[in-house]
C-alpha cells in the first residue's frame, strides 16, 4: 500500500486526490510522476469535476521526490544523447503540475506538516493553498545538491516576493505556514489537519455551486493575466468573455440568490473521446 502514490475519490462534482504513502511522508515515487498527468487531464476533459482537493494521508503532506528515483542515475547526463533524453524525463515530470495549472477546475491544496521539494513545486501549481499552523515549506533541492526543476522557480515568484523566493532557493531554509500566510502564499490557516480539510471541503462546495463555465474561464484569465501585461490580458479577456458569456446562467444565479436557493448549472462539455 505504501507504494500506491495516490487515491482518487469523488463526491458529486468535487474530486479528491489524496497522496497515499504516509509511511514515506508521501514522497513522490515513479508511479506518481508517470500517472499524474493523465489522471488530471482525464478529469479535466470529462467536464464533470468542478473542484479538485489535493490532500494527503498521515501527518505530512509531501516530503518531495522519492530519493529512490535517483538510484542508477549517475550516468544520466554523461553525454549529449543522455542529456537530451534527460530533458524529456524532466518534461514528463513537469507535465503533471502543468496539468494541475491548466485544468478546467480550481485545485485546492490542504497541507499539513512538511511540504518540501517537489511538494512545493506541486502546491505552487494549485489555485488555493490552506495549511495547518505547524505546516512548513522548503525548497529542499538546494540542500541535496541540485536546483528545483519541476516548477517552483517558475511559479513561486508569481505568488511570493522575489527576494523571499531567492532566500528560500539559495539557502534551503524553512518557510513557516505563519509566514507563508502573511506573505500571501497560503490563503488560510487551521489549527489541525481536520480543520484544514473541513475548510477545503467548505470552499470546494462554494465553488462547485458556481457556473462551471465561468469558473473555468476565470481560472484561464487569471493564469493569463499572471503571465502577461494588463493591455494584453484585457484583450484576451474580451475574446474569452465573448465565447462564454451566458445570460441564462446569470438569470439562474440572480433568481436563486433572491429566493435563497442554490442554482443548478450544466457541466462543462467533455473534450475527451469517450465523453
Amino acid at each position: 500500500m505504501s507504494d500506491t502514490p495516490y487515491r482518487l475519490t469523488h463526491k458529486g462534482p468535487i474530486a479528491r486526490l489524496t497522496l497515499s504513502r504516509p509511511l514515506k511522508r508521501n514522497a513522490l515515487n515513479a508511479a506518481f510522476w508517470r500517472d499524474l498527468p493523465g489522471c488530471i487531464e482525464e478529469l479535466s476533459a470529462a467536464g464533470k469535476t468542478r473542484v479538485l482537493i489535493l490532500d494527503a494521508e498521515g501527518p505530512h503532506f509531501c516530503a518531495g521526490i522519492d530519493l529512490g528515483m535517483f538510484a542508477g542515475m549517475n550516468g544520466s547526463t554523461d553525454d549529449a544523447e543522455a542529456r537530451e533524453a534527460f530533458t524529456h524525463i524532466l518534461q514528463r515530470m513537469q507535465s503533471g503540475f502543468d496539468a494541475l495549472e491548466a485544468a478546467r477546475f480550481p485545485v485546492i491544496a490542504a497541507i499539513s506538516g512538511c511540504c518540501i521539494g517537489a511538494g512545493v513545486d506541486m502546491t505552487s501549481a494549485c489555485d488555493i493553498r490552506l495549511a495547518t499552523r505547524d505546516a512548513y515549506f522548503r525548497i529542499e533541492e538546494i540542500n541535496v545538491g541540485m536546483m528545483a526543476d519541476v516548477g517552483t522557480l517558475q511559479r513561486l515568484p508569481k505568488v511570493l516576493p522575489l527576494g523571499v523566493v531567492r532566500e528560500l532557493a539559495y539557502t534551503g531554509s524553512t518557510l513557516s505556514a505563519e509566514r507563508a500566510h502573511a506573505l500571501g502564499f497560503v490563503n488560510a490557516l487551521g489549527d489541525d489537519h481536520a480543520t484544514v480539510l473541513a475548510m477545503a471541503d467548505e470552499m470546494a462546495a462554494q465553488i462547485a455551486q458556481k457556473p462551471p463555465i465561468a469558473i473555468a474561464a476565470s481560472k484561464d484569465c487569471i493564469n493569463h493575466a499572471r503571465d502577461h501585461g494588463v493591455a494584453e490580458s484585457l484583450r484576451y479577456m474580451r475574446a474569452v468573455q465573448a465565447g462564454v458569456f451566458k445570460p441564462a446562467d446569470i438569470i439562474k444565479a440572480v433568481t436563486a440568490r433572491a429566493e435563497g436557493k442554490v442554482a443548478e448549472f450544466a457541466n462543462l462539455t467533455p473534450t475527451n473521446k469517450s465523453g
